[in-house]
């Protein structure tokens, strides 16, 4: 009773002070995101004369909660729909500013003598901008349909899915503490399996669920849907070994392709205001001013690096990727800030203990400064970009629009397109359907390493229970290996038609038996290349060479019995996620 009477008055306390900075900040049209990490310091244990709060444990696993629905919530604005209209833009200034401020932060923390684990985490923490910040600043200003600001949600997007790999990345490496090439690649093609898997079989899944919640017109039980599905899907990463903030977004993405996608924001937005209040006073609970003022130096260098960097990072990635040089400082002016990301890798950080106590009390106070900078940037931004075409030589600014122009006219023309896009979407069929091949070998391997699955075929010999498991894993890898064939095997006849006209000498006889020879031989090579990494992928459950041959045979047989049987179901997969793709958001959800 007196753990739940504490808790309560905690609780009491951070809401009655958070309301009254919020006020105050909304009366100073300053970001409320401030006025959060604030009163956590005026509440936290480093304030005198004496702490506010008493059950900190309690607190910080709310805050927890705080970022599953915050990230949940940034799920639910991310679209796979958004993300095909993207473009190159997005992805070449994302990659292009997260590249150059993980580098930057790692040699600022190793110049001042930091460990290699919180160089690595501040250059992660710098990488990547606030969504929630920039998206209030472009509101607030009246700038959200501006195409500057459309730019800027494109790279917001791209940092988003990149994050998620980030935060999965360092998990992996705080874990291992190795950071080789080889154990970055390991954990980024898992990362990459498990993402483009749980995606497939949610678009499936989830957005038919919320459709039968749905029906009853009962929003208790749609929110307890949601819930569920949320949490639930967040244990089951946690049990993968990633993050829950990876499992939560994924979800929130999957969500954000059903008919009640406005609906699930309404009722998500209540409990996503008040637990990611919760984190971000949690953040500021932990800010020591002490530590702040000791570290003032790095703070303020490490402030005028990120927002020069991200300017100069963002506005060349858009300039690359074909935009004017107003339009590409402009985004670049936008995008110079930390935030929620970056308080999620350092509360990472101090979970795992892999980075030292003082880094995220200095990342807050980073955070802070160019938060308050956002606004101002925003502002100058037009200006800035007026001036400095005043200044710019005329060639130079020529240069850059004959680099504009020369872009927008080696694409190809409407018939080569059209054979692009083709060839484009089968190798993503290929891509997706090994991808799920290659995760239901993963699965089969994790099962027989951490469960007792041999209990369930006691009666065999030993390398009869491998042969089984390995035979039952392939043979529920089949539909999606007929399916891979089938595109390849389209993939080859394309090639060959795109090859030069067949003469009708013996020559040209040759090379047609040739080519045909070729589109027969693309779509086995390539199973034999799956079946080779296959094997790799579930070295642990492989049968003996002779038992392996007999298996692949009798498999091959089974897929010529029932390919048509396969190919229907296939195809019935397909135009179910191509129907939830396509469907109206706003359909069933206003």
């Amino acid at each position: 009773m007196a753990h739940t009477e504490a808790f309560l008055k905690d609780l009491a306390v951070i809401m009655m002070v958070a309301g009254v900075i919020t006020l105050l900040f909304h009366r100073f049209r300053q970001p409320v995101v401030l006025g959060y990490i604030l009163a956590g310091m005026i509440v936290g244990p480093h304030t005198p004369p004496y702490p506010l709060i008493t059950d900190r444990a309690t607190i910080q696993i709310l805050a927890e909660l705080g970022v599953v629905f915050l990230l949940f919530s940034l799920g639910l604005e991310f679209s796979l729909r958004k993300l095909r209209q993207v473009g190159a833009t997005a992805i070449v200034a994302a990659l292009t500013e997260i590249l150059l401020m993980i580098w930057l932060g790692y040699e600022i923390g190793r110049g001042f003598g930091w460990s290699e684990m919180d160089a690595l985490f501040l250059g992660a923490m710098l990488s990547i901008s606030s969504t929630t910040i920039i998206v209030k600043a472009l509101d607030e200003l009246g700038l959200k349909r501006e195409r500057f600001a459309q730019l800027i949600f494109g790279v917001l997007i791209v940092e988003d899915i990149l994050a998620i790999a980030i935060i999965a990345l360092l998990s992996g490496l705080a874990l291992t503490g190795n950071v080789s090439v080889g154990n970055i690649v390991g954990t980024l093609g898992r990362l990459g399996v498990f993402l483009v898997v749980a995606l497939l079989a949610g678009l499936l899944v989830v957005p038919r669920l919320l459709s039968l919640a749905a029906r009853y017109q009962s929003r208790e039980m749609l929110l307890i849907t949601v819930l569920g599905l949320c949490f639930g899907f967040c244990l089951l990463v946690v049990e993968m070994g990633y993050s829950m903030a990876l499992g939560a977004f994924v979800m929130g993405a999957i969500m954000a392709e059903s008919r009640q996608i406005r609906l699930i924001e309404h009722l998500v937005e209540p409990l996503r205001d008040m637990f990611s209040a919760i984190f971000f006073v949690a953040i500021g609970m932990l800010v020591d001013p002490g530590v702040l003022i000791r570290y003032w130096q790095p703070i303020l260098l490490i402030t005028a690096v990120v927002v020069v960097g991200k300017i100069v990072s963002c506005t060349l990635g858009t300039l690359v990727a074909g935009n004017d040089g107003r339009t590409s400082l402009r985004v670049g002016m936008g995008l110079a800030q930390i935030g929620e990301f970056s308080f999620i890798i350092a509360t990472l950080g101090l979970t795992l203990g892999v980075t030292s106590s003082f880094l995220y009390p200095v990342v807050v106070a980073v955070s802070v400064l160019t938060t308050l900078t956002t606004p101002y940037l925003i502002r100058a931004s037009d200006p800035v970009a007026n001036g400095l075409r005043r200044v710019m030589p005329d060639s130079l600014h020529a240069g850059i629009k004959a680099y504009g122009d020369w872009l927008s006219s080696i694409g190809p023309s409407a018939e080569q397109a059209q054979i692009s896009a083709i060839i484009r979407r089968i190798l993503v069929h290929v891509l997706l359907n090994f991808c799920v091949i290659a995760a239901i070998f993963l699965a089969s391997a994790y099962l027989v390493r951490n469960t007792d699955i041999n209990a369930w075929l006691l009666y065999l010999p030993m390398v009869w229970r491998s042969t089984v498991f390995w035979a039952l894993t392939l043979v529920a890898a089949l539909p999606f290996m007929v399916a891979t064939y089938r595109k390849l095997e389209a993939l080859g006849l394309i090639l060959v038609e795109l090859s030069a006209g067949v003469a009708e000498s013996g020559s040209g006889r040759y090379t047609l038996s040739l080519r045909r020879l070729y589109a027969r031989a693309l779509p086995v090579l390539s199973l034999l290349a799956m079946l080779l990494l296959i094997s790799l992928l579930s070295s642990i459950i492989l049968p003996p060479l002779h038992l392996f041959v007999a298996v692949i045979s009798l498999v091959v047989l089974l897929a010529l019995l029932v390919w048509p049987s396969v190919v229907r179901w296939h195809s019935l997969v397909q135009i179910a996620l191509r129907k939830t793709l396509d469907q109206e958001a706003d359909g069933e959800g206003h």
